[in-house]
This record gives structure tokens, C-alpha cells and sequence, in this order.
């Protein structure tokens, strides 16, 4: 794109957004301004598409170009040359010859030059076709790349927005296909248009009037396709939670990972149920504009029936008055024919190509999406790295964009270089929402993060994600291999087999993996691969923190990684990064509490709110929230410890001498 993304010298992005929500016309007055716009945006719009298909391919546009040329003179050229043929039979019919040389004298140039001319539409046909198949791979390509590299830059926030994801979803499936089939159609509007003027000038010698009558006629067709081109974008937008609903109930029951439960709890056809019910709300709309054009449609057609009917008597009058051939019959009502159709293919294809246009907002609207996670310097700061780091939060609340509840709430604290600390709290406290602050992927709403003394906003975004190695809640299963899975832990460095499985063997994954049909190369996931397997749950945790072990990290987060293992795994886990974090600063979540007790540093959280700060003997000693969850949690290990097999318990004396 041209600098600041315009396209073609097309207005910035924030008009661009202004001119998607045109509001309509109030007056008859502000009918002419209200068209300029509408035009003003429509060829914005093509103007961004074809600047796609240029990017993507300079020498298919130009092609494509030679094609809608040819492809306008082609019927004029065929009208001429089978005008030429039939007045030639027409003359040996007069004649009533029968010499051989004679008949062959006169068709056969007029037959070779007419077959000839076919085999090169032909030809030039199947050239098209490549050319179009060819195009649409290659732009459709193009499209999604932009997409995919404009997605990883876009802000996390944005993905919180419904509105804003409904747009990317939108350009995601339709950003592909609609691109080329505008440009196509915008061709084809060229070829229409060389078509119909050199039929227009044919028919001129007869009836000038003619063409005129044509055009008018097309005009209420023009509107009413339009029109409904309109309502039908403004529908599809309108229920665009339908199509995603009836997408998601859909994508339900061709689930791999659902199809075990769906079954066993019989909702398959509740799905179906709950499919078809929001599909007869979406489709009678979709019903109404569909039986609304057809019925505008056939009314029009009726009269522009009769209209051509008188055209064509008028047409075989003035020839048969002028002493005409039967083969200039043949080309005027041709050409009067193919005027009307190429009016009529205008108007389609117009409305296709508005219609298109409007879809492709959904991108304009994506690609124009700010990025503000930024720097604040214009020369940003560069993140010490392989050192241990001091992490401030001062006054800190946040909360999701669109909402109106502080998540976190005036969060204040001090890490150390080096310090391990441990956040505790209930679901929904904010635990994983201040790591993602900590991680910038999102900015406080108030307050200020400081690393190593300086605001966290101050850094090179790339480098400050570099420095943390991090496990969330919702980790990565990749269709990989069982090595790709563990090297996605430090992408940027080459993969070192050595490194990998020492990785695997501090998280416990080793002995798992070296059982499996091909080791460190099984591929993962039977999504690509009939080889692949499937690891449990437990396993898939397993490799996600091997990830977090081969990451070259100076921050390590783990958030809830060992949430599907048993306590002594977990345990052991906890020991190996103890050993192996060095003098790195480490944050962990864990709602088994015993991993505390060995944190240089506790937070706790409740509702959003740090309520309490210290190691495991103060907290414990200050008799608090910390004391009163850990106490909880113990007493629940000590009672399952001292059950019998049986299920009993044994009397309290005996349970006293334990």
C-alpha cells in the first residue's frame, strides 16, 4: 500500500470508517451529495481491490486486462463475420447455381474465416480460464498472508471486542474469495461496455432510437437490483450472529473433540435442534428479499417483452424497405439483442461488484486496525537481557475493554531480582489478568509498571515479550512433532536435540515421549497425520512446560501448568525449576498451595484486590486469607490420607497418635 495505507491516493482510514456508515439521504436535496459519496466510496473500494490484485501479481492484472479487451470486440467481430456468411448463402440461394466452384469460391473464405475465429475464441477462452483459476489461488493467497501478518501485530484487546472480531472473522472468509471475483466482474463491465458500443453503432444505420429505448428500459431493473444488492448486505450484517451461531452448532458435531461427550450425553440433536431453529429465522428473511426482486423482476420483464417485440418489427420493416439482406436482419436484431443483454449483464454484474465492494469493508475495517501497544519512546528502550530483573507495580487497575468493572484494583508490589513468587486466590480473582499486564499484552487502564525502574511502555514490545518464558492456563497444542511442540519454547534459535530432551526430562515428558511409535519425531494431533496421536491432557501440559524449560528466558510464568498432574508431579516439577531457574525471577499460580512454601514471595488476591503480601511463615503468622485457604487445603490432604481402605476413618486416638 502507498504510505498511510490509502491505496491509490484513496482517503485515510478514519474517513474511510466515516464513509461506511453513510447515513441516507433525508431530502431530494441531498440526493445528488448523497450519490457523490456513495460513488466516492464504491470506487475507494474497487480502488483498494485492485490494488490487492497488483500487489499480488502485476502481470495477471495486465492479463486480465487483454482479456476484457478481447472479450468486448469478440462479439462484434463474430456478428460481422456470420452477417458476411449468411448474406453469402443468401446470394446463392438468389442465384439458384449449382456449380461447385462457384459455391465454393464464395463460402469457403467466409467458412474458414468464421471457424477460424472460433478456434481462437476458443482458445483465448481456455487461456481465460487458466488465467482465472490461476488468479484466484494466487490473490486468495496474497490476502490471507496480509490477513495472518496484520493479525499477529493487532492488540489482544481488539480480539476482546465482539465488533471488532466479528470484522475479522468476516474478512477472514470473505476477503479471500471476494477480491478477484470483483476485479473479474470490474473486466467484465469493461468488455460489456466495448460490446455494447460497437453494437450501438451498428445498429445506429436503422434505428438510432433504439439503443435509447433499450437503456431506459434497464434504468427500474438497475434500481431495484440495487436496491436489494443493499438489503441484502445490510441483512447479512444484521444477522451476522446467525451465521456465526448456526456456525458454531454446526462445527459442533464435526468436533473431534466434542464427539465423545456429545454422545454420551445425547446433545447431538439438541445442536441440530438449536441449528435449524436459528436457520428458519435467518432464511425467511433471506426468503422475503429473494421472492420481493424475483417478482420486481418479472413484472419488468414483461414489459420490456413487448418493447423488443415492436423494436424487432420495426427493425425487419426498415430493412425490408431499404432493400436489405436477410443477413443484415440477422446482425441489427443481434445487435439489438446483445445491447439489451449487454445492459442487462451491466446492471448485474454492477450490483455483484457493489455488492462485493461493501463485503470487503470487513477487511479495509481490519487492515486500518491501530495497533497501541506500542513504545512511548520514539527510540525505545532495550530490555537487559540474561539478567534477573526488578518488576513494579504502582496503583495499578485495569479493566477488559468494553466493560465497566476493574478486574484489578489499585495493585501494588515489589519482585526483586531473582525472587520466586506465588499468586493465590479464587477463580475469577485476577491472577491471570495481572500476568497478562505483567506480559503487556494488555496496558493498565491507571497506573504504571516499571521494569528495572523505567515504565514497561517505554521497551521494545519484541524484546520484552522475549524476555518472558510463559505458560497460561490455555496453552498451545500445535500439530506438530513431539520436537517442534518443545523448540516452539525459543522459536528464534536452532533446534538442539540435546537441549530438547533435557527440556522434556526436567517437565517429566521424557518417559512418555520415548514410548511413543517414533519418539521426539511422532507427530501430534490426527489432524494432518494418520500417524499422529493423541496425548492426554496430562501429557499435553507436560510438554507445554518442557516449552517453558527450553525457553531462553529471564522471566518464567507459569500459570497453572501442572493443573492436570498429581500432586507429587507437580511437586517434582516444582523442584526442577527450582533448580533450573538459576537467578531467574519466576512467577507461579497453582491452586494446590503447597508449591508456596517455598516462594521467596506470596500475593494474594480476592475480587481484584491485593489483600495480602509476604512469604508462607508471616502469611501463615498473620492468621489471614492465606492461612485460612492453605489450612483448608491441608486439612483436606490430612483427612484422604488417614481413610482406610475401606473408606472409614479410624477412631480419634489412634487418628491423635498419627
Amino acid at each position: 500500500m502507498g504510505p498511510g495505507g490509502h491505496g491509490f491516493g484513496g482517503p485515510p482510514p478514519h474517513e474511510q470508517n466515516e464513509k461506511m456508515k453513510e447515513p441516507l439521504p433525508k431530502s431530494m436535496g441531498e440526493v445528488p451529495g448523497y450519490l457523490k459519496r456513495l460513488l466516492h466510496g464504491f470506487f475507494f473500494r474497487l480502488n483498494y481491490i485492485v490494488k490487492l490484485v497488483w500487489e499480488a501479481k502485476k502481470s495477471l492484472l495486465l492479463l486480465m486486462i487483454f482479456m476484457a479487451v478481447f472479450n468486448g470486440i469478440s462479439p462484434v467481430l463474430s456478428a460481422y463475420i456470420s452477417a458476411n456468411l449468411l448474406n453469402r448463402v443468401a446470394a446463392l440461394l438468389g442465384e439458384g447455381t449449382s456449380d461447385f466452384a462457384r459455391i465454393v469460391s464464395l463460402l469457403l473464405p467466409a467458412m474458414l474465416l468464421q471457424f477460424g475465429y472460433m478456434f481462437l475464441v476458443s482458445l483465448i477462452n481456455t487461456v481465460s480460464n487458466i488465467i482465472t483459476r490461476t488468479s484466484g489461488e494466487i490473490v486468495t493467497n496474497h490476502v490471507k498472508c496480509k490477513i495472518m501478518n496484520k493479525a499477529k501485530e493487532i492488540d489482544v484487546a481488539s480480539f476482546d471486542m465482539p465488533e471488532f472480531y466479528e470484522k475479522f472473522e468476516n474478512a477472514n472468509r470473505e476477503a479471500g474469495s471476494r477480491p478477484i471475483q470483483v476485479i473479474q466482474s470490474t473486466f467484465n463491465i469493461v468488455s460489456t461496455v466495448i460490446s455494447a458500443v460497437s453494437f450501438i453503432l451498428i445498429l445506429s444505420a436503422v434505428a438510432w432510437f433504439a439503443p435509447l429505448v433499450v437503456i431506459l428500459l434497464s434504468l427500474p431493473s438497475a434500481i431495484i437490483t440495487f436496491s436489494y444488492r443493499k438489503k441484502n448486505f445490510r441483512y447479512m450484517r444484521r444477522r451476522s450472529k446467525d451465521r456465526r451461531q448456526m456456525s458454531y452448532y454446526s462445527d459442533m458435531l464435526v468436533n473431534k473433540d466434542n464427539v465423545k461427550e456429545l454422545r454420551l450425553f445425547g446433545l447431538s440433536d439438541t445442536f441440530i435442534f438449536n441449528y435449524n431453529k436459528v436457520f428458519a429465522h435467518y432464511f425467511a428473511g433471506i426468503r422475503k428479499l429473494i421472492a420481493g426482486e424475483g417478482i420486481w423482476n418479472i413484472l419488468i420483464t414483461l414489459v420490456t417483452t413487448g418493447v423488443n417485440c415492436a423494436l424487432f418489427f420495426f427493425i425487419a420493416y426498415t430493412v425490408a424497405a431499404q432493400n436489405g439482406q436477410i443477413g443484415d436482419y440477422s446482425l441489427y436484431t443481434g445487435a439489438l439483442t446483445s445491447i439489451a443483454s449487454c445492459v442487462a449483464s451491466l446492471v448485474s454484474t454492477t450490483s455483484g461488484i457493489y455488492e462485493g465492494t461493501l463485503f470487503i469493508d470487513n477487511m479495509i475495517v481490519f487492515m486500518n486496525e491501530k495497533r497501541r501497544i506500542v513504545p512511548t519512546l520514539e527510540k525505545p528502550r532495550q530490555v537487559a537481557r540474561h539478567c534477573a530483573h526488578t518488576i513494579e507495580f504502582r496503583h495499578v487497575s485495569f479493566r477488559y475493554p468494553g466493560t465497566e468493572r476493574d478486574v484489578l484494583k489499585d495493585i501494588n508490589f515489589v519482585i526483586d531480582p531473582g525472587e520466586t513468587v506465588v499468586l493465590v486466590g479464587l477463580n475469577g480473582a485476577g491472577k491471570t489478568t495481572l500476568l497478562k499486564l505483567l506480559t503487556r499484552l494488555y496496558d493498565p487502564t491507571e497506573g504504571v509498571i516499571l521494569l528495572d525502574g523505567a515504565d514497561i511502555r517505554e521497551y521494545d514490545t519484541d524484546g520484552l515479550y522475549a524476555m518472558f518464558g510463559a505458560i497460561f492456563q490455555d496453552f498451545g497444542k500445535y500439530a506438530f512433532t513431539v520436537t517442534e511442540n518443545i523448540a516452539f519454547g525459543e522459536i528464534t534459535k536452532p533446534v538442539d536435540p540435546t537441549q530438547i530432551q533435557s527440556a522434556a526430562r526436567a517437565s517429566a515428558a521424557d518417559a512418555f515421549i520415548r514410548a511413543l511409535p517414533a519418539g521426539y519425531d511422532t507427530p501430534l494431533m490426527r489432524v494432518f497425520e494418520q500417524t499422529g496421536i493423541e496425548p492426554s491432557i496430562g501429557q499435553w501440559q507436560k510438554l507445554a512446560i518442557a516449552r517453558a524449560f527450553y525457553s531462553d528466558s529471564d522471566v518464567l510464568i507459569l500459570d497453572e501448568p501442572t493443573a492436570s498432574l498429581d500432586a507429587i508431579a507437580e511437586q517434582e516439577i516444582f523442584n526442577q525449576f527450582d533448580r533450573l531457574r538459576k537467578d531467574k525471577t519466576t512467577f507461579f499460580v497453582s491452586h494446590r498451595l503447597s508449591s508456596a512454601t517455598v516462594a521467596s514471595k506470596i500475593l494474594v488476591l480476592q475480587n481484584g484486590e491485593l489483600v495480602e503480601t509476604g512469604n508462607h511463615s508471616e502469611l501463615m503468622r498473620r492468621n489471614g486469607i492465606y492461612c485460612n485457604l492453605f489450612s483448608t487445603q491441608a486439612s483436606r490432604y490430612i483427612t484422604e490420607a488417614e481413610e482406610r481402605p475401606d473408606g472409614s476413618r479410624p477412631p480419634r486416638k489412634e487418628r491423635e497418635k498419627t
